[in-house]
This record gives C-alpha cells, structure tokens and sequence, in this order.
C-alpha cells in the first residue's frame, strides 16, 4: 500500500504531547512508520517536504525527517502535471504547500494522504482523487485489512 505522510506527520512525534489526541496521533504515526521500516507500506516523498523540512529551526527534528526519503519507494519533484492539480486543490481554499502536498500523493497515485491537520482533511473530503486521513483513523483501516 502506497502512502503519503504530509509534513505535519512528520513533525507529529516533536509536538507538545500533553494533550491526549496528539500522543494518539503520534502511537498511530509511529506504528506507520514501523510498517514502512517493515516494508509493509510503501512511502511517497516529494520535493515539498524537502522543502518544507529544510525551513524546520530544530537541527534535530529536520535530520530525523530527511532520513524518511531514503526509505520512500517513490520521490516527486515539481512537474507541470503536481502544479495543475495544486492550483486546481487552491481553489477549495488549500493553501498552497498542503494542496503541492495532496497533489504530489494524488500524481504518484498514492492510496492515502495522511495528515493530521483538520482543516486540509475536511477540505479534502469527497475529493475522488485521493483517500485523506487522519493517522488513527488509517490505523483502523490497517487492522480491518487484516
């Protein structure tokens, strides 16, 4: 199974983890990661989240992060075809990273698009292109694959 974690995914673990739904989101995105280390899902990295993850201040955290593209079975970089899809994803009001994000998953043919920002993921809802979800939400679809 082929997914896309965004950059807050990535980012979820080094989040204040005193508020409940935040270590529930990191457990599920530490599993996820597990199961690509497994092999047992197959990661899309993009020239977004290189770029984004270059901006992180914390020289820690941005080393943690890069290490994930030697793992991903794919890695996009900016083409026409990521571009038409963002600018078309803008037009429900993503704004600009998150739509190159969901069009990088959406132009490798990702089956899911995880996040955990709300905001993108209602946006994102019904969109025939792409499965967004929320971290332990996926952790669910995993178990009922099983």
């Amino acid at each position: 199974m082929l997914i896309y974690l965004d950059n807050c995914m990535f980012n979820r673990p080094f989040d204040d983890q005193s508020a409940l739904r935040v270590r529930i989101e990191t457990e599920a995105k530490l599993h996820i990661q597990d199961l690509i280390k497994q092999q047992e899902l197959r990661l899309v990295w993009s020239y977004i989240l290189a770029y984004e993850n270059a901006q992180n201040p914390f020289f820690e955290r941005r080393f943690a992060i890069e290490q994930w593209a030697q793992l991903a079975d794919i890695c996009l970089y900016q083409s026409d075809e990521v571009l038409q899809i963002a600018k078309d994803l803008a037009l429900k009001g993503i704004r600009t990273k998150d739509a190159l994000h969901a069009a990088c998953a959406i132009v490798a043919k990702a089956e899911y698009f995880l996040t955990t920002d709300d905001k993108l993921l209602n946006k994102l809802t019904g969109d025939e292109r792409i499965i967004a979800m929320n971290p332990a939400d996926f952790i669910k679809v995993l178990d009922n694959d099983n």
